[in-house]
């Protein structure tokens, strides 16, 4: 269905802002012919290199491409905007209402949304800055109280995010002196092969009480075992349907993880709460590592006190962010309070090179500060 719309979304730009365009014809033909290029971008990743989540080819052609795509996304939206408002005016007997899609506002429009793409994939590709959140834990253990806890999740380690970027990140996380490192998935796009030299500076993260992540839908893309395998190899403790402690007796803290339900497409075990918590110790509270915000109320009433979760990216783009409520439950970014559990939605460090754009929803890394809930 993605490409389909993709497709939809071409020909509404074609009819309503190509065609009536001043110009020559072989010129609307020209510009018809780029802008159905630009818009089948993945299609033709596929055709290329069999997946459209990794193209294996020079980063500033992954900028490139991952810029007009998102200026084909804007202008798609600009001009339904305008079409919208067109119609309102319309409605109203406005006899203004026809200039709103003549050829200069045209031109506006095709130019602001090539320079909007261009400063948000700027903002995409900047080292994450720092987001420090206080979470209320119930039953937390007094001696835990203040506990550092650091969230990296959709890093999406890639062509356009690679090796410099990824030692940054390791190197504002490492400042933060966390007592725990915790990865909520989609950490790369690749095969281990092609990633091998931009994951590797993962291993110089450092927590006194350990690094252990989930993988995402993307880690299923490329061979899950394989990056298990891998991501295990550089320190961290890969969590799927189970459960570690930390601590112990009566002062003591459970990480539990979940796989994605992209696993089940790929003959393996999708997430399977009961599986994580089956043998946890009585009281001690639970933080839940789950890629997606998705099905969140289940964490509540199972008694989870803390849901991590990725996946939505924030949004990318403020405003439309609304339509990425839809498919996660409500879930974009931030906190939420589910029942008596909270929901941390991050924005994520990374993003997918399909579609690498971010207004006014900047990256992030993670600091949660675990603090004592004596509340009743």
């Amino acid at each position: 269905m993605f490409h389909v719309y993709l497709g939809l979304a071409y020909l509404y730009v074609l009819w309503r802002f190509i065609l009536p365009l001043p110009i020559s014809k072989g010129g609307r033909t020209a510009l018809a012919a780029v802008l159905l290029v630009v818009s089948k971008y993945h299609l033709i990743q596929i055709w290329v290199f069999g997946t459209m989540f990794s193209p294996e080819m020079p980063r500033w052609a992954v900028l490139v491409a991952g810029w007009t795509f998102c200026s084909f996304v804007l202008l798609f939206v600009f001009v339904v905007l305008a079409d919208l408002a067109n119609g309102v005016l319309s409605v109203l007997r406005v006899r203004a209402a026809k200039k709103l899609v003549g050829p200069s506002s045209r031109y506006l429009a095709a130019s602001f949304a090539l320079l909007l793409s261009a400063f948000g994939v700027y903002q995409a590709v900047q080292v994450p800055g720092v987001r420090t959140v206080e979470v209320r834990i119930k039953n937390l253990p007094q001696t835990m109280d203040g506990l550092r806890v650091v969230q990296l999740t959709d890093l999406h380690i890639s062509k356009l995010f690679q090796a410099p970027w990824v030692d940054a990140v390791v190197a504002r996380t490492n400042a933060l002196d966390p007592d725990l490192i915790l990865f909520t998935g989609d950490l790369i796009d690749g095969t281990t092969t092609d990633r091998k030299l931009d994951v590797a500076p993962l291993a110089g993260l450092r927590a006194s009480l350990g690094i252990i992540g989930i993988p995402g839908n993307h880690e299923y893309y490329f061979n899950e075992p394989q990056w298990r395998a891998e991501f295990e190899r550089l320190g961290m403790r890969m969590l799927l349907n189970e459960h570690v402690v930390i601590g112990a007796g009566t002062e003591s803290l459970v990480i539990a993880g979940l796989t994605d339900e992209a696993a089940a497409q790929f003959g393996m075990a999708g997430p399977n709460l009961n599986a994580a918590l089956r043998g946890v110790p009585e009281a001690a509270p639970i933080i839940l590592l789950k890629h997606r915000p998705a099905g969140a109320d289940r964490s509540a009433q199972a008694g989870i006190a803390l849901q991590l979760s990725g996946h939505t990216h924030g949004g990318m783009i403020k405003g439309l962010d609304r339509i990425g409520r839809y498919a996660n439950e409500g879930f974009v970014s931030g906190a939420y309070q589910v029942g008596a559990m909270t929901l941390y939605t991050s924005n994520g460090a990374g993003l997918w090179n399909g579609f690498p754009i971010r207004l006014g929803v900047p990256a992030e890394i993670t600091e949660l500060i675990l603090r004592v809930d004596s509340s009743t």
